[in-house]
């Protein structure tokens, strides 16, 4: 009997795996929004409690402190009980996060609530990175990874226009959040229902009723059952921490880590604190979420062109490039357009390389892990990399205090970009064969 693994890497995909595939990317636009909703709800938070600007820009990266606990941590866990169990519970954690901070009252009550929403987050991008990869033929799963990815300016840009909505039907920033958790609810059972236990994870692990569930998930897409469960894996691979940084996974390791970090240290600078940059020069607040609209629509489109481009050309070196490109377009960024039509499209631009960059990024992360190890490889270098994501918005605060003028501040916070770029550029890894 052939090892399903392997017959789901050779095959065209069912519908039901192009589904499964579908609602991972659903559940990815949900991060986007649930990320950015404290941006949209901020000018509300800022008005009702008269709070400074240093003040809400420690609210504003708390769930970025967040999403790497929440990484690192259920990124593992999705390792050693599943990544089905482990999308229902990062459900729960953010759903329940959001609904909390729609009753916050303070700033410390708040930065809590948005620490444990982001706990959520982390692990979800972790978990449906795994399921993408492990749903996909060896054809087409760059290229999913990839659109998986894409899922999360979407959802900053569809979640985003219903958030304005709100807030100008409802004149209360709670609003935002209430939305937020209703939606992330109503996912739930969408995931118990058409999102099986991947057939990898189930033939690594072997827990009880493992060959049932195997066989369901083989009749649903059309293949014939098992009579038994194909022979374990000759050497069981342990899902510790430590054997991320066994001999030949160690550098990919570390390097990945630092490709993440410099990486989200730019684009999280980027997206953070457009609305205030725009906002300085001169515009209404209104047209900075407009210009942050347009950010998020040309995150969406670079997503698209890095899953298509991927089908022709190695997906490293598209990374690669795209970073490149990403960090000369933040730097055009900090020469002071003075046009509103200026600043979008080069915002535009900006993060069309930058996200074209992190979604390719995802699909090197999964081929560069095998099966036992890729949600708890993936989560370790999403985790680090959102140190890098809450530290971008900080720094940048910090040399905005100082004195520093926005051409020199963005060029500083590009180079992080451009740093990954070359150090992606060295990483050597093998690349995962089996889902």
């Amino acid at each position: 009997m052939e090892d399903p693994r392997a017959i789901i890497a050779r095959e065209p995909m069912h519908y039901r795996q192009i589904i499964a595939v579908a609602i991972a990317t659903a559940l990815n636009a949900l991060d986007g929004f649930d990320v950015l909703s404290i941006s949209f709800a901020a000018p509300g938070i800022s008005k009702d409690w008269g709070i400074d600007r240093a003040a809400l820009g420690l609210v504003l990266s708390m769930e970025l402190f967040g999403m790497g606990i929440g990484a690192f941590i259920l990124g593992s866990l999705a390792d050693r009980v599943g990544r089905r169990p482990t999308l229902l519970a990062c459900l729960v954690i953010m759903g329940s996060g959001m609904f909390l901070a729609s009753t916050a009252t303070s700033v410390p009550m708040l930065s809590a609530y948005r620490l444990f929403t982001g706990l959520g987050i982390g692990g979800m991008l972790a978990a449906t990175n795994a399921v993408v990869a492990e749903c996909s033929n060896a054809r087409r799963r760059n290229l999913n990874v990839a659109i998986m990815a894409g899922g999360y300016p979407m959802g900053a840009i569809v979640g985003g226009s219903i958030a304005s909505w709100l807030l100008g039907v409802t004149g209360h920033w709670q609003s935002v959040f209430e939305f937020g958790s209703i939606v992330t609810f109503c996912f739930i059972p969408l995931v118990i229902w058409l999102v099986p236990e991947t057939m990898a994870f189930l033939l690594l692990k072997r827990p009880s009723g493992a060959l049932e569930k195997i066989n369901r998930t083989l009749v649903r897409q059309g293949r014939q059952p098992l009579a038994t469960m194909p022979p374990a894996d000759p050497v069981k691979e342990r899902t510790s921490v430590a054997a991320l940084f066994a001999p030949g996974l160690a550098s990919v390791t570390v390097m990945l880590t630092a490709v993440c970090f410099f990486h989200m240290m730019t684009f999280y600078f980027l997206v953070k604190w457009i609305p205030k940059i725009v906002v300085d020069l001169g515009f209404a607040p209104a047209s900075a979420g407009g210009v942050l609209v347009w950010a998020n629509v040309g995150g969406a489109i670079g997503s698209l062109a890095v899953s298509l481009l991927s089908q022709k050309v190695g997906i490293r070196p598209l990374v690669v490039a795209s970073m490149v490109l990403g960090a000369g377009a933040v730097v055009l960024f900090g020469q002071g357009f003075t046009t509103l039509s200026g600043l979008s499209l080069i915002a535009c631009v900006a993060c069309f390389f930058l996200n074209a960059a992190i979604a390719g990024f995802y699909a090197v992360i999964a081929q560069s892990y095998p099966a036992a190890l890729r949600g708890g490889g993936t989560g370790l270098v999403i985790g680090v990399g959102r140190a890098g994501a809450a530290l971008g918005p900080i720094v940048a605060g910090v040399l905005f205090s100082s004195g520093w003028g926005l051409a020199p501040v963005a060029m500083t916070l590009a180079c992080g970009t451009l740093i990954a770029a070359v150090v992606l550029s060295m990483v050597r890894y093998r690349e995962s064969v089996i889902a």
